[in-house]
């Protein structure tokens, strides 16, 4: 099983968007919609992509670049957004879509760390992050924990 990621743009905006989570993790990730907007009006580093297996849409990840600020102390690479469509979870998407990410951001952004954050209550999330190979920090942001899998950590 392969995946590819493909840029947000106007061939794949409207299906990212209608691609949904199941209504017990709506909580747990902002809509495709949302993060969409952010990435075409907010300042900071935004990458949304679609993550296709074969030539549909299963899931949606964005990551992000901040410079350090009060909310986080350090400039930082961020996966701030990851989901798989509920008609696709449950068959290992999620876990195998996940390591092909990293493979590609590691060797783009060769030398950096990567973050991403959960709600606590979100243990789904955690695992599958944990498994990847993020580790928590200890750290909280906008009460979320914090994950980070650095890039001296990652095998080829």
């Amino acid at each position: 099983m392969t995946f590819t990621f493909k840029k947000i743009d106007a061939s794949n905006y409207k299906k990212a968007i209608f691609l949904q989570v199941n209504e017990n993790q709506d909580n747990y990730v902002a809509p495709n919609w949302y993060s969409i907007l952010e990435a075409n009006y907010e300042s900071e580093e935004k990458h949304p992509f679609a993550i296709y297996e074969d030539k549909e849409i299963v899931g949606f990840l964005m990551y992000s670049y901040y410079s350090a600020d009060e909310d986080y102390p350090r400039d930082s690479w961020w996966l701030e957004r990851y989901m798989i469509g509920k008609d696709f979870q449950g068959k290992g998407y999620g876990k195998k879509a996940l390591k092909q990410f990293l493979e590609c951001f590691f060797k783009e952004y060769e030398g950096k760390d990567i973050l991403t954050s959960a709600v606590p209550e979100n243990h789904v999330a955690i695992t599958l992050y944990e498994q990847a190979g993020f580790k928590r920090t200890g750290e909280y942001v906008d009460k979320e924990v914090v994950l980070e899998f650095p890039f001296s950590r990652f095998k080829i």
